[in-house]
């Protein structure tokens, strides 16, 4: 997913974590990604979580750098100012941590206390019910480590210096949010945008994406089980009441009784989202490609053999879908990978969706010489 949609489940992990150390009395000390060059196998925003206990929740690279960041939260323990470490592949440290995958890894290591502490909390909550979020969090100055949050338009929290700060960084992140981009915004001391001195990391969680599965099958099953994981919001739809009932749907996705028309005005879809056929009945799946076709969803995709996928392709030309249209649509849609089993299928049409959105050709990673994370 783009770096504004880690999956729910981890901000949920986060959020639980920071809570339970809190209310423990612990301090708890995070170590936040917030900026990398190269390889690096974690997008910024990553965050792991120290407890003065010991216990430690998320990761930020993998591995890679995670007992060495450990020791600079220990510091930060002992008293030690919230500070920004980086790692690279020619450092000394970087051969001992661990880090050869070639990348340059920049991380800020800094105290949840009072009311920052209930500011992040609540932050990564409201990532994990899908609400839009932007956390912002001051890198440097006397302030470093203060938060300002925009949850779902809210602003709340601040940096403590001037109020043009507040107000710039509020205004920022929110457009960042709009556009889900991550990143780094400097400010002047006095809050300016045109200045350098202050650093603030913006980390953008906009709504979760949706995927829009026509038929309730064991494929659909399997798939939105997945799906979930990955932090979308799946809803499965089908006009027929009885295919609708089995608890297995409902477990990890919305089920809508509807026709394909009805399910397009219930379901709004943009570029980031998903639509999947996998009625198997021209009555169904025809009316559904072609109003997925004519809407905006990011990836379409159809379950069937060759001889079913020629078939209705040639039937969608004759009823009016133009070329460019068809070719936006993924059919057979999966991977190549051999699948048989409805988790599988699963895993092979998610692979294609990731592969699509990330413009990628699901190709064997020893067979291609391009960057394993690009930037």
């Amino acid at each position: 997913m783009p770096a504004e949609a880690r999956p729910a489940t981890t901000a949920r992990r986060t959020a639980a974590a920071a809570s339970e150390w809190l209310r423990d009395g612990q301090r708890v000390i995070a170590a936040l990604l917030v900026g990398a060059e190269g390889s690096s196998p974690l997008e910024p925003g990553a965050l792991m979580l120290v407890a003065e206990g010991g216990a430690i929740e998320g990761s930020i690279t993998g591995g890679c750098v995670e007992a060495a960041v450990v020791e600079e939260a220990r510091g930060v323990l002992a008293g030690g100012p919230a500070r920004t470490v980086s790692y690279g592949f020619s450092d000394e440290l970087a051969g001992t941590v661990g880090l050869m995958c070639g990348g340059t890894v920049h991380v800020f290591v800094h105290e949840l206390s009072g009311p920052v502490a209930q500011l992040e909390a609540n932050a990564r909550e409201a990532v994990a019910a899908g609400l839009p979020v932007a956390i912002a969090t001051l890198l440097d100055g006397a302030g470093a480590g203060r938060k300002l949050v925009v949850i779902d338009g809210e602003v709340k929290g601040g940096f403590g210096g001037p109020d043009l700060l507040d107000h710039s960084v509020a205004r920022d992140a929110a457009g960042m949010l709009a556009q889900g981009r991550s990143g780094i915004r400097r400010y002047g001391n006095d809050g300016a945008t045109l200045g350098a001195t202050l650093a603030v990391h913006v980390q953008s969680f906009s709504a979760p994406p949706k995927m829009l599965i026509f038929g309730a099958i064991d494929f659909a099953a399997a798939l939105a089980r997945i799906a979930a994981e990955l932090g979308y919001a799946v809803t499965i739809a089908d006009p027929r009441a009885p295919f609708l009932e089995s608890p297995r749907f409902k477990t990890a996705a919305t089920t809508l009784l509807a026709w394909p028309d009805d399910a397009f005005a219930e379901v709004d879809l943009g570029p980031r989202d998903a639509v999947l056929v996998f009625t198997h009945d021209p009555k169904f799946d025809e009316p559904a490609l072609v109003g997925a076709l004519a809407g905006e969803a990011g990836y379409v995709g159809a379950l069937g053999s060759r001889k079913t996928t020629a078939d209705r392709a040639r039937r969608l030309r004759a009823g009016g879908l133009t070329d460019a249209q068809l070719a936006r649509l993924h059919a057979p849609c999966g991977l190549d990978i051999g699948a048989a089993t409805p988790e599988e299928v699963a895993i092979s049409v998610l692979g294609e969706i990731v592969a699509a959105r990330s413009g990628r050709t699901g190709a064997p990673l020893r067979q291609s010489s391009a960057a394993i994370h690009p930037r």
